[in-house]
């Protein structure tokens, strides 16, 4: 008889093949059909595709009822129309196009019913982990970064909604670690409550892309201050003095490389006065890791 663990090792690890290998494999015509054919809705269309997809056989018992425990809690029909009228997207989107030496800034397509990430996982009281995965019902343009045509960055919307809370915290003095596409710089210079907001990048060629294509869409681009410097370096040496608020880290690609630089910049912590706020890219996740 599988355990709760074995139950979440499995959801997990299939969904990361699936991520990985073929995202896209349902799509609106296998949608279509069967809601025609059985006149299911679009979610519970999506849900039985994906079922099978991931290898579960629902006329076994023990496939069903494991579908039936995480599926709903883990499923989410995404809303096109609210992540395109992110402020971000909405003024970063509006420069797509631009270059800068072996860098663009352009606009991606990401086919409708492609499975992607929209969340840290969650804990329920009796020990399932459910990932947290959605959809677009329609194609969903993003904004991304190539380097000599090749995808480097995105912005899809794993990337808002794990920053939603270190951005609402944002106040005073904040320090982030990490520039990336520039969204957390962006969305919390845009908060009254932040006066400045400081961000350490070690990439020279990451900052003078941001500086290029992306700076000149911030609204308070006097709040902005970029620190060409090792993240582990500036948070021993010079941040604990820097007078900061809030504190973000955000220098990792997912959860697996993440494990060893969120412990190190936890050691860090005490160094600065009491109150300072930190908080950490996918902290749940990485805990979960641990």
């Amino acid at each position: 008889m599988s355990t709760v663990g074995d139950e979440n090792s499995l959801i997990f690890s299939r969904l990361a093949t699936y991520m990985n290998e073929r995202p896209d494999f349902i799509d609106s015509a296998m949608i279509s059909e069967l809601e025609r054919l059985y006149g299911v809705c679009t979610e519970e269309a999506f849900s039985l595709l994906l079922c099978a997809a991931l290898g579960f056989d629902t006329s076994f018992e023990s496939d069903r009822l494991l579908w039936e425990r995480y599926a709903p809690h883990m499923l989410h029909r995404l809303d096109e129309a609210y992540f395109s009228a992110d402020p971000f997207a909405a003024a970063v989107g509006a420069v797509a196009g631009g270059r800068k030496g072996v860098w663009e800034l352009v606009h991606s397509v990401l086919p409708a019913y492609s499975l992607v990430a929209c969340g840290d996982p969650v804990m329920l009281p009796d020990g399932r982990v459910i990932p947290q995965v959605g959809y677009f019902d329609t194609d969903y343009r993003y904004i991304a970064v190539l380097e000599q045509g090749r995808e480097w960055m995105t912005m899809l919307p794993n990337e808002s909604i794990t920053q939603r809370v270190p951005i609402a915290a944002a106040r005073g003095r904040v320090l982030t670690y990490g520039l990336g596409l520039g969204y957390y710089a962006f969305m919390t210079s845009r908060r009254a409550e932040v006066t400045d907001v400081t961000v350490v990048e070690r990439d020279k060629n990451v900052i003078s892309l941001f500086e290029s294509l992306i700076l000149p869409c911030f609204s308070h681009p006097e709040k902005l201050h970029i620190v060409c410097a090792d993240a582990f370096e500036y948070a021993e040496h010079s941040a604990p003095q820097g007078g900061f608020d809030c504190v973000f880290a955000d220098i990792w690609h997912d959860p697996s490389d993440g494990v060893a630089a969120y412990k190190r910049f936890r050691q860090y912590e005490p160094l600065f006065p009491a109150g300072t706020r930190f908080d950490y890219w996918i902290e749940d996740t990485i805990k979960l890791y641990l």
